[in-house]
């Protein structure tokens, strides 16, 4: 694993990302029911972010139904904040690369694994090819998780977080 700073959040940071975070539940849950899915069915989920849509559907479609969910927009578009980017990675796995002064560092994050990215640090964040993961995120000001992407192709140019959990082939 690679090194992360431990930060302490504030608990005006925690009632903020409680703010954030509160709001999409509803929204994911009322759109499934919107949607009238049957027993069994297959649903794509893309963008799915948190999986706020993503868990209903799967409550809806029950034991046979598959759930394809996949954050295909943003994760692998290389950005920046304004603010420092602090996470904790409550369950799960996800690959931070981080990319502060030209060259690029992978930094794999699992359960228990503190994350603190410097404001300005040029980063993306790769939730592989079947996310699973749940992290706590805080942030100084409630528009604090909004991106600025640099426009730079460079994450197509390195592995994939499933590519970085293979193990060595034995010799």
């Amino acid at each position: 694993m690679g090194s992360c700073d431990v930060v302490a959040g504030s608990a005006e940071e925690a009632r903020s990302f409680g703010r954030l975070f509160g709001a999409w539940p509803p929204i994911g849950t009322a759109t499934v029911k919107a949607a009238r899915l049957r027993p069994g069915v297959h649903v794509l989920d893309a963008w799915c972010g948190s999986g706020t849509s993503a868990i209903p559907a799967a409550e809806q479609a029950g034991p046979h139904g598959v759930i394809d969910a996949a954050g295909l927009a943003e994760s692998s578009l290389e950005r920046r904040r304004a603010e420092d980017e602090v996470r904790f990675f409550a369950h799960g796995t996800g690959c931070f690369s981080l990319h502060p002064d030209g060259r690029v560092h992978a930094v794999v994050c699992e359960a228990g694994d503190p994350l603190s990215v410097p404001a300005g640090t040029r980063h993306w964040f790769d939730m592989g090819p079947r996310p699973e993961f749940a992290v706590i995120r805080f942030f100084e000001k409630e528009d604090g998780w909004v991106g600025d992407f640099t426009g730079d192709p460079i994450a197509r140019r390195f592995p994939r977080l499933d590519a970085l959990l293979v193990p060595e082939a034995a010799t």
